[in-house]
């Protein structure tokens, strides 16, 4: 009886905060795939759909005909390839940094770097809008917390004057939620003044730049470590941290979602090499892009009320300030066709809900045209 009062109080439990989200507007399911026109995904050059890409895969395959389906264990066991290596520094030298150490995903990059790093008496400042994942790689260092105002680099000194022991600044080199990107240089400045280290996460704007925003603007030496995802622009899945041989020797030995997972498989590393061959004569994608984003910006009317934050980056979005409009404004968009998703709160701050864009090399002016003008006739309406 025991037993059965426990499971009874965790289903009340369960269906108690599932109804507390529905009666909020931001209850949460998965949908499948669509035809709608993409402006949802983080395919920003489309090598998700790229069939030059899965070719390029299926050779390297074939050059490889002996590999194994599987990766067998973790890479401190039996799931170590030298084609795992060999990969690793051929990123590295491509965002030059001296190392690297792939991870399963990003989320798991985040995770394993800062939850190893930072240690209980050490300082981690993060910026305030900064990701899910790298809040919880802070909190389970047990580490000295703190968050300073969105990309204000006076906000960031005010917090490293109280800060003790090793201390670790992490900034987005492009927000995933408002495509902005942070005064880099002067958030470096900083940092160092106060001998502080610098962690730059480029999931999204490895695509947008080539070797990230750190090496757009040769800043290398100075950040301590990137985190470089492979999910978003290259189209194929997993992370890698860059930094030094010091560091990855660090990682290796004691970031724990490294050493208790099982490696990727071989087809995931060739999908990440053959990414990166893509990625270097991706000269003509990246134009598109960037023609793409501007087009969107020139064909948009917001207002004061519904504004659109400053990004030149892929990522645009409306912000409607409630759950409820930011969802209407999504299914008018996808009733037109347009597969655009409402970011609901508690996923971003009360106040700020929106509808988020992401914009490709591949959607063509019509398209761009069509989203400008339904998104103009709701502002125009509300």
């Amino acid at each position: 009886m025991q037993k059965l009062f426990l499971v009874a109080s965790a289903d009340i439990y369960i269906q108690d905060k599932l109804n507390e989200r529905r009666s909020s507007g931001a209850y949460r399911s998965l949908k499948p795939e669509n035809s709608l026109i993409d402006f949802c995904s983080n395919d920003y050059l489309g090598f998700a759909h790229s069939a030059n890409l899965k070719y390029k895969v299926e050779t390297e395959l074939q050059h490889h005909a002996s590999y194994l389906n599987g990766s067998t264990g973790s890479r401190l066991l039996s799931g170590n390839l030298s084609y795992a290596e060999s990969l690793e520094k051929d990123i590295a030298a491509h965002h030059q940094y001296e190392a690297g150490l792939l991870f399963n995903s990003g989320y798991d990059a985040n995770l394993g770097l800062l939850s190893s790093l930072a240690q209980r008496g050490d300082t981690i400042i993060l910026d305030e809008l900064i990701h899910a994942s790298i809040i919880d790689g802070a909190r389970l260092s047990y580490a000295n917390r703190y968050t300073f105002k969105h990309n204000d680099p006076d906000s960031l000194e005010d917090k490293l004057k109280h800060a003790k022991g090793n201390c670790y600044v992490v900034i987005e080199s492009v927000y995933s939620m408002d495509g902005d990107t942070p005064p880099l240089a002067d958030l470096l400045t900083v940092t160092e003044k106060y001998g502080a280290h610098l962690i730059v996460d480029e999931a999204h704007a490895v695509g947008l730049y080539p070797t990230g925003l750190i090496g757009e603007l040769g800043l290398q030496n100075r950040v301590f470590a990137a985190v470089v995802t492979f999910g978003k622009a290259l189209g194929c899945h997993g992370a890698i941290v860059l930094g030094s041989n010091l560091l990855r020797e660090y990682l290796i030995n004691f970031a724990r979602s490294f050493i208790y997972t099982t490696a990727p498989s071989f087809h995931q590393l060739a999908a990440i090499k053959m990414a990166y061959e893509l990625l270097t004569n991706a000269g003509e994608q990246i134009t598109h892009l960037k023609q793409n984003i501007q087009l969107f910006k020139e064909h948009l009317n917001t207002n004061s009320i519904f504004p659109l934050p400053k990004s030149d980056s892929a990522i645009q979005c409306i912000i409607l300030k409630s759950n409820e409009r930011a969802r209407k404004m999504a299914n008018i968009l996808q009733s037109a066709g347009l597969d655009v998703r409402a970011i609901l709160s508690p996923t971003v701050a009360s106040e700020t809900e929106r509808i988020r864009i992401c914009l490709h090399a591949y959607n063509t002016i019509n398209d761009i045209i069509k989203l400008t003008a339904t998104i103009n006739t709701f502002i125009n309406a509300s």
